[in-house]
């Protein structure tokens, strides 16, 4: 059960790249989760994932050498959904549907991806714990850079450029 959930339904076993398929991924499960609930239940599925990728990520990885093998891809399905929150919380406040703004999904996809990718600041310090916590939490600080990253490009967009 804990690597079902620790490779997303075994999306961290499709070949090649298995973290961009898993943040991928992400996205329609958040817009599943925003259909549902809105912005409250998008938040509350970043903090379970996070809380529950966290304890998937360590059963997956008691006695293994590799903290951080590459099917795991729990740890980006929770960096994408705090990455779609400013996204989440737009689509609520100006009463339109998610994908009306794919600008800022594209956005968070590509922000969060050059966050876990590169592991700039405290989201390399996070990677380089090496333990369970250490593989959410570099993917929770990238998620949240993201989420500055989309909201500081929406207030670009709207405020300042006004598309």
């Amino acid at each position: 059960m804990s690597r079902f959930f620790a490779t997303f339904f075994h999306v961290g076993l499709l070949p090649w790249a298995p973290g961009t398929w898993g943040s991928a991924a992400a996205i329609p499960a958040a817009w599943i989760i925003h259909l549902a609930g809105g912005f409250p239940a998008l938040l509350a599925a970043a903090v379970l994932v996070s809380l529950g990728g966290w304890w998937a990520t360590a059963e997956a990885t008691r006695g293994k050498d590799d903290h951080d093998p590459g099917e795991i891809v729990i740890d980006e399905v929770a960096g994408v959904f705090i990455a779609l929150l400013p996204v989440s919380l737009g689509a609520g406040h100006a009463g339109v549907g998610f994908w009306q703004l794919y600008p800022g999904i594209i956005a968070a996809f590509v922000l969060f991806r050059v966050f876990d990718i590169r592991k700039p600041g405290p989201i390399g310090w996070a990677d380089r714990r090496n333990d369970a916590l250490g593989v959410m939490l570099d993917d929770i600080i990238a998620g949240i850079f993201a989420a500055i990253g989309v909201g500081v490009l929406a207030w670009l967009s709207h405020g300042v450029f006004g598309f």
